[in-house]
């Protein structure tokens, strides 16, 4: 199989035509080989449009969804990132690699999505990216330390501990709805008690693991 082809089929076929239009994640998406962080079984199958089962009921986010993703979080080099949900550890390089001389704060449930990025990184050199395993799903101590929190599975609500503690000036990524109806956000602290919330697309994602439930009504 000719990937450098496929990797420019999937820029050219997937990502371009759904705005990602920004030069820099698209160059980028040529240095960072994303089949290099797939299951091994899944490789011949890493440039595809879909998402790619990690195991322990998980899966990649889709390639035209991670670019999106890394388009519209406006990073600026030397930022402090916090990632919720590592993954394969593919977005996590993204962001690493976008944020220049700043550094990316990666959390996961899953140990051994945590294990497994950690030697990913490392292999390819990426040194700007702490790796920790614990469970963020309601909230995440220390927010207000960081300019830029992406949550990588959808949150059925967001949860309040999530904007309150935001750094004033940062922004917050997330998915938010339930299938079929969800929203990409992007939640912006303009003052200690003021937000901006930006509705960036429409999109449907698995959810993060332990993610506070929305009330439904019984009528």
């Amino acid at each position: 199989m000719d990937m450098e082809q496929a990797r420019f089929n999937m820029v050219e076929q997937q990502i371009r035509p759904w705005d990602v239009l920004d030069q820099n994640v698209l160059d980028l998406l040529f240095r960072v080989r994303r089949e290099e962080f797939v299951p091994e079984a899944w490789r011949v199958l890493a440039l595809a449009d879909m998402e790619i089962p990690l195991g322990h009921g998980e899966s990649m986010l889709s390639p035209k969804l991670e670019a999106r993703i890394a388009q519209e979080v406006r990073i600026n080099s030397g930022e402090r990132i916090l990632e919720i949900g590592t993954g394969s550890g593919y977005m996590t390089a993204l962001l690493a690699k976008l944020v220049g001389t700043g550094s990316v704060h990666s959390v996961d449930i899953v140990a051994e999505f945590t294990a497994s990025a950690r030697v990913k990184l490392a292999q390819r050199g990426i040194d700007n990216v702490t790796l920790e395993t614990a469970d963020a799903a309601r909230g995440f101590t220390g927010l207000e330390n960081y300019d830029l929190v992406v949550i990588t599975g959808s949150l059925p609500v967001l949860p309040e501990s999530f904007t309150k503690h935001l750094k004033i000036g940062g922004r917050l990524f997330a998915v938010v709805g339930e299938c079929p109806v969800m929203e990409a956000k992007r939640v912006t602290r303009l003052t200690q008690d003021t937000w901006r919330t930006d509705d960036l697309f429409e999109t449907c994602t698995p959810s993060l693991k332990n993610a506070q439930p929305a009330e439904h009504f019984v009528f």
